[in-house]
C-alpha cells in the first residue's frame, strides 16, 4: 500500500505547510501549480491508454464503456451533484463568520475529503496499485493532494489534517478488494480498465488546464462496463 501511504503522508505535509501559510496562496501560484499537474495528467493519462490499445482484446470495447458509461453518468448527475455538494458546502463557507469556526472547518473538512476521494485517480489507483505493483496513478493523485490540501489548511487551519485518515480508509478499502479478487481480474480485464481510466484521466488534465470541461465524474461508471463484459463472456462462453 505504499502509493496510498505516499498519498495519505502528502496530505499531511500539505496540510502542515499551508497552516504555516495564515494568509493563503497568491492566485497566480495556484493557477501555476494546477497548469502544471494538468499537463502531467495529461501525459500519464494518454501513455495509460496507448500503452495497453496493444493488449486490448476488444478494440472498440473502451469506445462502449465511455458511451454507456456516460450515458449511465449523465442520467445520474454525478457531476453535477458533486459539484452542487461541493459549491454549498463552498457558500455555507462563505456565509459564515469567524466566530464560527468550528463550522467553517467541518465544512472545509467535508468538502476536502470529497476533493480527495471522488475521482479516476484516487478511485482506480489503489487497484492498480494492488494487481500491479503500479504507484504511478497514486503518486499522481497525492501530488494534486498536497497542493490542494496546502491550500485548504491556508484557509481552515491544521483540522484539514483529519482528511487524512479518511482518505487512507477509502483507498485502502480499494486496495483490499482488489488484492483479495486478484486471482479473478485477468490481465485482459486490466487492459481494458487501464485503457478506460487513462482517457477519464486525460479528462482530468483538460479539466485543470481549464481547455474542456470533460465533466469526467459523470464517465466513471464506465469503469464498470469492462467488469460487466468480462463477468458476462465467463458465464455465457
Amino acid at each position: 500500500m505504499i502509493g496510498t501511504i505516499v498519498n495519505t503522508t502528502t496530505i499531511i505535509v500539505g496540510t502542515i505547510v499551508g497552516s504555516l501559510l495564515h494568509r493563503g496562496i497568491k492566485e497566480k501560484y495556484k493557477t501555476m501549480l494546477y497548469d502544471a499537474l494538468g499537463l502531467a495528467s495529461l501525459a500519464i493519462g494518454l501513455n495509460a491508454t496507448i500503452t495497453n490499445f496493444p493488449k486490448s482484446e476488444y478494440p472498440v470495447l473502451f469506445i462502449v464503456s465511455l458511451a454507456v458509461g456516460g450515458i449511465i453518468g449523465t442520467r445520474l448527475d454525478i457531476n453535477g451533484r458533486f459539484h452542487r455538494l461541493v459549491e454549498s458546502r463552498q457558500k455555507r463557507q462563505a456565509d459564515g463568520h469567524d466566530g464560527m469556526r468550528r463550522g467553517s472547518l467541518a465544512d472545509g473538512l467535508a468538502t476536502a475529503i470529497l476533493l480527495f476521494c471522488i475521482g479516476p485517480l484516487s478511485m482506480l489507483g489503489p487497484v492498480i496499485s494492488a494487481l500491479k505493483g503500479d504507484h504511478t496513478f497514486l503518486f499522481t493523485n497525492a501530488t494534486l493532494d498536497f497542493v490542494s490540501s496546502t491550500i485548504f489548511a491556508s484557509t481552515y487551519g491544521m483540522g484539514m489534517i483529519l482528511a487524512a485518515p479518511v482518505l487512507f480508509c477509502w483507498q485502502g478499502m480499494f486496495y483490499m478488494v482488489a488484492h483479495i479478487s486478484s486471482s479473478a481480474i485477468s490481465d485482459a480485464l486490466m487492459a481494458e480498465l487501464l485503457i478506460v481510466g487513462g482517457l477519464m484521466i486525460t479528462g482530468s488534465g483538460l479539466s485543470l488546464l481549464n481547455l474542456k470541461d470533460c465533466k469526467v465524474l459523470n464517465l466513471l461508471p464506465a469503469l464498470l462496463v469492462p467488469v460487466a463484459w468480462f463477468l458476462l463472456r465467463s458465464l455465457l462462453f
